[in-house]
C-alpha cells in the first residue's frame, strides 16, 4: 500500500472515532444518566410544583438511620383553585401533618396562585415518628393530595445541621424524675431554761462585791436570841 494511501485510511479511522465520540457525548444528558440534584423536585400535573424535597433526620446522625424525620418541601399551586395535601410517606412511614403551633392537621392547603414552606419554624410540619433512611443519601418519599393526583420522588437526607439546622425532629422532653420523699424534721423544741433567780432586797449574795443593798447584812449572821419563855399566871387557889 502506497503511503499516501495509508495516510488516507488513518483519516478516515480518525474521522469516524470522532464522530463516535460526538454523538456519545450527546447522549450523555442528566435524564439519560439519571442524575439526582442536590435537592429533590417533583412536578404532579401543570399546576403543582414540588421544591427543595428534603428529609431531614436528628442531629448528629449519619450512616443507616432509623428514627424521628422531618419532611421539608416547599410546594407551590399555579391553578385557579387550591390544592390540598393529605399525606407524606417515607419509604413506608407515613408523616404526622400539624400546624406551625403544633396542632394536628388532616391535610395542608396550597392556596391558587400560592405556594406553602413545610418545615421550620413558623411553617406547618410533616413528621415521620420513625423512618428508614441512609442520612447522605436518598428515601423514596411520596406526596398525595385529595384529587387524587401523587408522586414519588428520591428525596435527599440530611442530618439536622448546616442549612437544614432547626429543620430536623426536636428531640421528646425528657421525663422530670420523680423527686425522693423528703423526711420531715420536726425542731427538737428548746429545753426551758430557767431564769436566774434575782435575789430579793436584803439577800446576802455570796462573792458579791460592792456597796450591799440598803438592808443587806454583811459578814456573817448575826444569831437570833433565843425566845424568852412567857411568864405563865399561878392557878388561883
Amino acid at each position: 500500500m502506497s503511503r499516501s494511501l495509508r495516510r488516507g485510511s488513518i483519516a478516515a479511522i480518525t474521522a469516524i472515532a470522532i464522530a463516535s465520540l460526538s454523538s456519545c457525548a450527546a447522549s450523555n444528558t442528566p435524564d439519560t444518566l439519571q442524575i439526582k440534584p442536590d435537592n429533590a423536585a417533583a412536578t404532579i400535573g401543570t399546576n403543582l410544583r414540588l421544591n427543595n424535597i428534603v428529609v431531614v433526620t436528628g442531629v448528629g446522625t449519619s450512616g443507616d438511620y432509623t428514627g424521628p424525620a422531618n419532611v421539608v418541601v416547599n410546594i407551590s399551586n399555579t391553578a385557579a383553585v387550591p390544592a390540598e395535601l393529605q399525606s407524606i410517606t417515607v419509604g413506608t412511614s407515613s408523616a404526622t401533618l400539624a400546624d406551625a403551633a403544633g396542632a394536628p392537621l388532616s391535610g395542608i392547603v396550597v392556596p391558587a396562585g400560592g405556594s406553602v414552606a413545610i418545615g421550620g419554624q413558623g411553617n406547618p410540619s410533616a413528621t415521620v415518628a420513625s423512618a428508614s433512611a441512609h442520612v447522605g443519601g436518598f428515601a423514596t418519599t411520596t406526596f398525595a393530595f385529595k384529587d387524587g393526583q401523587k408522586v414519588d420522588t428520591q428525596a435527599g437526607v440530611s442530618p439536622n445541621a448546616g442549612i437544614y439546622a432547626g429543620f430536623g425532629p426536636t428531640p421528646a422532653a425528657l421525663p422530670t424524675p420523680a423527686a425522693l420523699p423528703t423526711k420531715s424534721v420536726t425542731p427538737a423544741s428548746p429545753v426551758a431554761t430557767a431564769p436566774a433567780a434575782t435575789p430579793s432586797a436584803g439577800a446576802t449574795v455570796p462573792g458579791a462585791t460592792g456597796t450591799p443593798a440598803a438592808g443587806a447584812t454583811t459578814g456573817a449572821a448575826t444569831p437570833i436570841a433565843p425566845a424568852t419563855p412567857s411568864a405563865t399566871a399561878p392557878a388561883a387557889h
